[in-house]
């Protein structure tokens, strides 16, 4: 990555812009609004309507903010959610609403044989010493009591992921089992009119079938697979079953939003849609409010005990991609929520807050389909496909981690061209794996071809030619795979080595199930990007979620969690969740923060 990577650079590049930015906003006191970007003074804030006086404003409806709201009314707090969409549930609705939390009451349940000392030797391997070791204690230590509370205070229940590995099992205390887990299935009529205002999932279920996201793995084999067949039937059969009693099955991402908003209706949490964030509200240095704006009507929010900012992250800022992340980059390769533009970071940055991990992203290979990018999971890794880049050679493990994956197109891009990469498949691969929503032997929609994001031919060579790459070295590349798949062990990037890497593959597929040659024409290319899930640089915190200056002190009042915080897995990525997991827990963190302080 660049060398804004470096945690130092990044300190002092956050510490050098914030001040001087303050200055010219002439907030040297803590005490301004930003009035150089044409938002009200403090002064002129404090005259605009007032929309309310709660204890609590929480900035974002995703996971983070509804947990953080959750939270503080069952701690007696009064409380209200601002969003700035028309839907709530953010990025999380979207999602497949992993939830990475070790020891949490449903893995130990199932007999998951987690310990607090295996997950803090795991976390402490993954993320390295960039992060503070309080705060990544902060997170296992508060974890599995957010968990407990949210099935307590919400519809809420969780399956455990059997099977979905660590990202890293092979590390001292990681396991392969995984410790994920993921949302139950939840009926959207208990929502009543709301169930119309949750934003909708970022890959619809096919009709007629309730599928949760560990059925993917064996839903992609259905054709091959005896299990991938059962659980095909399994999924059909859940869906007649909920048809037959009246209900609106919801899993993934759409049941989490649900039951974390039915939690708020029941608790009286009111969520203002509509409503984005201007700025935050200071008075002597402390955030007491926030700035909104209701019907093209700017007004203010009073927050007596403090604001936390669970806002997202800035995945559709183009000039802040353009500021802080490599090149090639941009918004159209994300699949996080449409509004995550940046607002809660901006504003805490006015605020006098310190950014962390701004070059950084929940990362993952994309393809760059008409309609929307499709985040690639298992077609990337399934056996029978190769990843190469522009020079026609292999460049990673194509089944790694799929941030690492990306990371490696970053660090390669400069000297030997990655960006974009092609996924090679041929029509073997074609007729036994379903392929995003496509079907075995179906054929793809027009639509992808006409846009360069999937290529066809009949030999390798006229397919290097269409894909530009040289066709003797696809050639070379494709003779060498296949010769290390009919062997059964990748001795030159080593697929297959890990457990995690065996996840999204073919168990029928023998001596490694990661592996197979590409042997039957025709051949496909499809357009590989650095896709993301959003982006996981923000507001810098500490243990309990508190805002901090580039010098350490706590601005009073902030608190943040989610994508709008630096995450706690730094650059790295521990399991299946790892977003979801910790912006939970620290939206918990937080309320219990403000609760607890006088």
């Amino acid at each position: 990555m660049s060398t804004s990577a470096d945690p130092a650079r990044r300190i002092a590049a956050s510490s050098a812009h914030g001040p001087s930015r303050r200055r010219v906003l002439g907030a040297a006191t803590g005490a301004g609004l930003a009035l150089a970007a044409g938002l009200p003074g403090v002064a002129e804030a404090a005259d605009l309507p007032l929309l309310g006086t709660y204890d609590v404003v929480v900035i974002g409806s995703g996971a983070a903010g509804m947990t953080a709201a959750l939270t503080a009314a069952k701690r007696g707090l009064s409380c209200v959610v601002v969003e700035k969409a028309p839907t709530f549930g953010g990025s999380a609705a979207r999602s497949g609403a992993g939830i990475w939390i070790p020891n949490n009451p449903v893995i130990l349940a199932a007999g998951v044989p987690d310990t607090p000392a295996k997950a803090a030797t795991y976390l402490a391997a993954v993320v390295g010493p960039g992060v503070s070791a309080d705060r990544q204690q902060a997170f296992l230590g508060h974890g599995p009591a957010m968990i407990s509370f949210v099935m307590a205070n919400s519809p809420l229940r969780f399956r455990w992921m059997e099977g979905y590995s660590d990202y890293y099992p092979e590390l001292p205390g990681g396991l392969p089992g995984g410790r994920s887990i993921e949302p139950d299935q939840l009926d959207g009529n208990i929502l009543g009119a709301e169930l119309a205002r949750l934003n909708p999932s970022y890959m619809t279920v096919p009709s007629g079938m309730v599928v949760f996201s560990a059925d993917y793995k064996w839903l992609t084999l259905s054709a091959v697979s005896a299990k991938g067949a059962a659980v095909a039937t399994e999924c059909l059969a859940r869906g007649t079953k909920a048809a037959l009693l009246g209900q609106k099955p919801l899993t993934m991402g759409q049941s989490l939003a649900a039951g974390l908003r039915a939690g708020l209706l029941a608790a009286h949490v009111p969520v203002w849609l509509n409503t984005p964030l201007s700025d935050l509200y200071m008075e002597g240095g402390a955030v007491t409010g926030a700035v909104v704006t209701q019907s093209g009507t700017p007004g203010l929010v009073r927050a007596r005990r403090g604001v936390i900012v669970g806002s997202g992250g800035f995945e559709h800022n183009a000039a802040m991609r353009a500021q802080y992340q490599q090149q090639p980059i941009g918004t159209a390769w994300t699949v996080g929520a449409k509004e995550n533009t940046g607002d809660g970071i901006r504003a805490g940055e006015r605020a006098g807050a310190a950014l962390d991990l701004m070059d950084d992203a929940w990362w993952g290979p994309a393809i760059p389909l008409p309609d929307q990018p499709y985040f690639c999971l298992a077609e990337r890794t399934l056996p029978g496909g190769l990843l190469v880049n522009a020079a026609g050679a292999r460049f990673v493990n194509e089944a790694a981690p799929y941030s690492d994956v990306v990371h490696t197109m970053y660090e390669r891009n400069a000297t030997a061209p990655d960006i974009p990469a092609w996924l090679i498949v041929d029509q073997n691969y074609r007729d036994r794996y379903l392929f995003k929503d496509v079907a075995p032997t179906f054929t793809f929609p027009d639509a992808w071809y006409t846009s360069g994001a999937a290529h066809k031919a009949w030999t390798l060579d006229a397919l290097a030619g269409q894909i530009g790459v040289p066709a003797a070295a696809l050639r070379t590349t494709v003779s060498r795979f296949n010769s290390l798949a009919l062997n059964g062990k990748d001795t030159d990037f080593h697929r297959g080595d890990s457990v995690y890497d065996h996840y999204y593959t073919d168990p029928a597929i023998l001596p490694n199930s990661c592996l197979a040659p590409l042997w039957l024409a025709p051949y496909y290319a499809f357009k590989i990007v650095p896709g993301d899930l959003g982006t996981k640089g923000g507001l810098r915190t500490d243990a309990r979620a508190r805002v901090l200056r580039p010098d350490g002190s706590v601005i009073p009042g902030l608190y943040a969690a989610g994508n709008a915080s630096a995450a706690v897995m730094g650059h790295s990525y521990a399991g299946a969740g790892s977003t979801i997991g910790p912006a939970m827990t620290f939206g918990y963190i937080a309320a219990l923060d403000i609760a607890a302080t006088v």
